[in-house]
């Protein structure tokens, strides 16, 4: 087992642990949980022997093999299939040895002792299945999205994100006791997630997982390791039962700091009226010894650092953008040849339009996000956008627009130069760029910060369509969170591309499949898609995977009917109910904007009027206050019933 026993961590002069302590059985799955910066990856570094402990005792049993998933490409000339190979060390090195045993096997100094050291190499490379572990890689990388004519490309023919999975397919290749991935969706499509996920839940070791996908955690995890307050604070269960768990304990956490905080004062007050007085002064005394040895318990800090929403999106009445009978694609660089990517596209994007865009990587998705924002022209058929449109495009490449020598005010400055510091500064603290932090060289920034920073960019544009083509990639949970929340209360339309369905779930209402070339309204649910998208872990050929995945699809989809048919009133009440709101609420901002009118005070007629809509006004919002108190009544109901 790993075993942490009052470690202390230090990452300059930055104190991530103290007193640290917790134990890791062989078998178990652990997430770990924490804000940016509280010492994740410095806590894989303690694991892999990149750096040690400041105080305290780490132990893992000597002949456990680690593996990790490295965010560097240690080699670019292989290709991928040999890349995942040197993954098992122990493979490579017994063909090596029987390569170099079979070479001289033929020549007269070849010994007795030769042989049976060929023998026992021989032994041992059956007994780890050596002869399917190319087999067992072109699997890894069929899991992962490659196809297999990616198995004899070079390394370095591949993007970024590509490599990426070559790391990680070259991490689940080794026969580990203890495997280290350091957010191991990011870079994937919905379908190499839960391809992993399978792949984990077979996985015999233990594992250690650093995710802000929340509901690839739940399917993965049986414990959590969370950074509360520089310690470590271990929970039983997946993530959605860490969430339950922690809100318990602060809960109680909270009620036992208020009734300290109460025992305080009480003392303090005792202190502060006897202390002077000869007759208390013993007692007053043994307070104030009592108060220096109280272990002060901590408030109950559950409030997120993020707190940024999006301004109301400029109106506009009719589609923000259309393709009408659109060939997508790109022209080549000399700009004669063109290749199609996707045909016959018509597409309107309405102004509270949700809408969340399915496909395996490489079908187009992109492509099509490009177009619709302009990045790309139409090969054939027409683009035309609203007047009103105001873009929001948060491409996966987004970072890289940020000037990087610059800090986080130049770059708002240059955006909007007009702006005044201090609304500058209170936006950006809502995105936990606070201080002097904002004035730090954006190059010095972590990942997360640089997505944290290009998103607030956007947000600050106030977009009326909102293109988001994986947002998450590089935030933790708790700005996942919050963006997921700020996306419920936009007004806009949005269009997102995300391996992370609870993003999906929760912001959209409306998918599109990207696939065979085209674009097609995709009526099921998102769970219905993966379960029919789904390779089986282990299985041998295409007529097995069919027998396999085949009962699951037809089981999800007969119990997804079933629920969206129970369930069918519920969602047409709530449906109803919201188009009946925005009506409401859009009559009560013009009436409200009509009682602004100063001609109303004028006259005894316009004080009639006035009178008028004040009365106007007021049944407004007690008719809205009902209609919400409905919605809520049937979206509660709803999600009891999910």
């Amino acid at each position: 087992m790993i075993q942490f026993e009052n470690v202390a961590l230090r990452r300059g002069d930055k104190v991530l642990l103290e007193n640290a302590s917790y134990t890791i059985h062989p078998g178990q799955k652990w997430g770990l949980i924490g804000r940016n910066g509280a010492g994740k990856s410095s806590l894989f570094g303690l694991l892999t022997g990149s750096f040690t402990e400041d105080a305290g005792t780490l132990s893992i049993p000597r002949d456990w093999v680690l593996a990790h998933m490295r965010q560097e490409v240690s080699s670019f000339s292989d290709h991928a299939l040999d890349y995942v190979l040197l993954g098992d060390a122990e493979y490579i090195e017994l063909k090596n040895q029987l390569a170099h045993f079979e070479s001289r096997a033929s020549k007269s100094d070849f010994s007795d002792a030769d042989s049976e050291n060929w023998s026992k190499a021989l032994e041992r490379f059956e007994a780890i299945d050596g002869y399917r572990a190319e087999t067992k890689a072109a699997k890894l990388l069929s899991g992962l999205g490659f196809s297999e004519s990616d198995n004899q490309r070079k390394v370095s023919e591949f993007s970024g994100g590509w490599r990426i999975r070559l790391n990680l397919a070259q991490a689940l290749m080794c026969r580990s006791d203890l495997l280290l991935l350091d957010e191991p969706t990011n870079h994937l499509d919905l379908e190499a997630c839960v391809w992993l996920e399978q792949w984990l839940n077979e996985y015999p070791g233990t594992l250690i997982i650093i995710s802000h996908d929340r509901d690839f955690l739940d399917q993965v995890i049986s414990h959590v390791a969370s950074f509360e307050n520089k310690k470590i604070i271990s929970y039983t269960g997946n993530y959605s039962e860490y969430e339950k768990q922690r809100a318990e304990r602060l809960a109680l956490q909270q009620q036992a700091f208020e009734k300290q905080q109460a025992s305080v004062a009480h003392m303090e007050d005792f202190i502060r009226r006897f202390k002077a007085k000869a007759s208390k002064a013993k007692q007053a005394q043994s307070r104030v010894k009592a108060l220096e040895k109280l272990e002060r318990i901590s408030p109950a800090h559950v409030d997120s650092p993020f707190t940024f929403g999006f301004k109301p999106a400029p109106e506009s009445y009719s589609a923000l953008v259309q393709i009408d009978q659109g060939d997508l694609g790109y022209i080549g660089s000399d700009k004669k040849d063109s290749t199609t990517i996707l045909k016959r596209v018509s597409l309107e994007i309405q102004p509270e339009a949700r809408i969340g865009l399915l496909g395996r990587n490489g079908a187009g998705k992109s492509t099509l996000l490009k177009s619709i924002v302009g990045a790309i022209s139409v090969l054939q058929g027409e683009r035309r956008e609203s007047d009103r449109l105001t873009l929001g495009y948060f491409a996966q490449s987004q970072m890289d627009v940020l000037d990087i020598n610059a800090d986080a005010m130049t770059q708002f400055r240059r955006l909007d130069p007009k702006a005044q510091e201090a609304e500058l500064r209170r936006f950006l603290g809502s995105f936990d760029f606070k201080d002097d932090k904002v004035f730090e060289p954006i190059h010095a920034f972590s990942g997360g910060e640089k997505a944290r920073l290009a998103l607030a960019l956007i947000v600050w544009q106030q977009p009326n369509l909102l293109v988001l083509d994986e947002p998450t990639n590089h935030l933790d949970l708790e700005m996942c969170h919050a963006l997921t929340m700020a996306l419920q209360n936009y007004t806009g339309a949005v269009l997102l591309v995300s391996h992370d369905r609870h993003l999906i779930k929760n912001t959209v209402d409306q998918l599109l499949l990207v696939e065979d070339g085209g674009v097609k309204a995709y009526e099921h649910s998102i769970e219905d898609y993966l379960a029919a998208s789904l390779k089986p872990v282990g299985v041998k050929d295409k007529k097995a995977a069919k027998s396999v995945a085949a009962p699951k699809m037809a089981v999800a989809r007969k119990q997804t009917a079933a629920e969206r048919k129970e369930t069918a009133p519920l969602r047409k009440t709530i449906r109803e109910t919201e188009k009946q709101i925005e009506k409401l609420q859009k009559k009560l901002v013009k009436t409200e904007k009509e009682l602004t009118d100063p001609a109303l005070y004028e006259s005894e007629q316009g004080k009639q009027k006035q009178i008028e809509l004040s009365k106007a006004v007021q049944g407004l919002r007690a008719e809205i206050s009902e209609l919400e108190e409905q919605w809520l009544a049937a979206s509660d109901a709803l999600e009891k019933s999910a």
